[in-house]
């Protein structure tokens, strides 16, 4: 287990252990304190918020494993477990904030601390409570920047398939939609539990005005990147139905030759079979030369003939040339 203390405002890191973090939630008046729990092994997390002297017992999942997105406030604090996308994947981050603290939970590298620190060193928070926005804000960037790269990659994909298309964008495209409805389906039921609880604090009137720029600033970007998944979305549907009718045009482009064949070969069968059965009539009276070549290659001539005039008349050449 990792800890580190960051010093509000000056954004000084410190390394060190739980015990140590506490004393100084105790004694400090504002602080970060970030925790990394270990991926695997036996769940350090449980119990995480005492061993911190947070001592709530409506904080014991703090830090607990599978826990999903939830907001709740508990008088002056609020816990949340917020997703954040970490390369192929959304995992879930914890936190508590206070009026003097904003502590935070995740299992393997700290993935938002860098960017937080930051933030918090260019932004200078004044509270907590600004800090907790902050990281926020942080969270729901990881998913513009996902739904983002996967559109561009959806597009990209898109323009391939109708240059060439190819069995693997089919599979592309899978992954894709996949993605886009895992960023969904994690994103939506944290915004819905996160709005409940902002616009129940908005509603107080003892909330401050700043904290109310916040919420609602929070709110804006959410349904933005709410806005962006959900295009993307769109823009996977989108392809599959252009790859839909690009594979259903070709098929129309085999039926079509097929067509043209059988336009060509059937009349042809039909007289190879009918002038080789044995009839009298055809083995007695058809017997010169002349009545040969008229009858074997003079009828299939005027069928082939037949045959070009009605596929020139109904267009199917040039259909299949500008399809071409």
């Amino acid at each position: 287990m990792i800890v580190t203390v960051v010093a509000m405002p000056q954004g000084t890191i410190v390394r060190t252990d739980l015990a140590e973090a506490r004393r100084r939630l105790a004694a400090t008046r504002y602080l970060l304190v970030d925790v990394e729990l270990p991926e695997t092994g036996p769940e350090e997390g449980e119990g995480l918020a005492r061993r911190l002297g947070l001592g709530d017992a409506d904080l014991d999942w703090f830090g607990r494993p599978g826990e999903p997105a939830r907001a709740d406030f508990l008088g002056d604090t609020v816990g949340l477990v917020v997703p954040v996308v970490q390369d192929e994947r959304v995992i879930y981050a914890h936190a508590v904030a206070g009026d003097r603290y904003l502590v935070t939970a995740h299992r393997g590298p700290a993935f938002l601390a860098p960017e937080v620190t930051a933030h918090v060193r260019r932004e200078r928070p004044r509270d907590a409570v600004a800090l907790l926005f902050l990281v926020l804000q942080s969270a729901l960037a990881t998913f513009r920047r996902a739904a983002v790269a996967a559109l561009l990659e959806v597009e990209e994909l898109e323009d391939d398939m109708f240059q060439q298309r190819r069995p693997e964008q089919v599979y592309r495209l899978s992954r894709l939609r996949r993605r886009s409805a895992l960023l969904h389906h994690s994103l939506l039921p944290y915004l819905q539990v996160v709005d409940e609880v902002i616009t129940r604090r908005m509603m107080s009137p003892d909330f401050p005005l700043e904290r109310q720029r916040l919420a609602r600033e929070f709110q804006h970007v959410a349904r933005m990147v709410l806005t962006d998944i959900e295009t993307l979305q769109e823009a996977t549907r989108r392809a599959f139905g252009s790859y839909s009718s690009l594979v259903a045009g070709e098929q129309n482009n085999v039926i079509n030759r097929l067509a043209i064949v059988s336009v060509i070969f059937l009349p042809l069968s039909f007289l190879t079979g009918f002038f080789g059965m044995n009839f009298a009539f055809l083995t007695d009276e058809l017997e010169s030369r002349a009545v040969f070549w008229l009858l074997a290659i003079g009828l299939q001539i005027c069928v082939l003939g037949g045959a070009f005039y009605v596929l020139h008349r109904t267009r199917i050449w040039r259909r299949l040339r500008d399809e071409d």
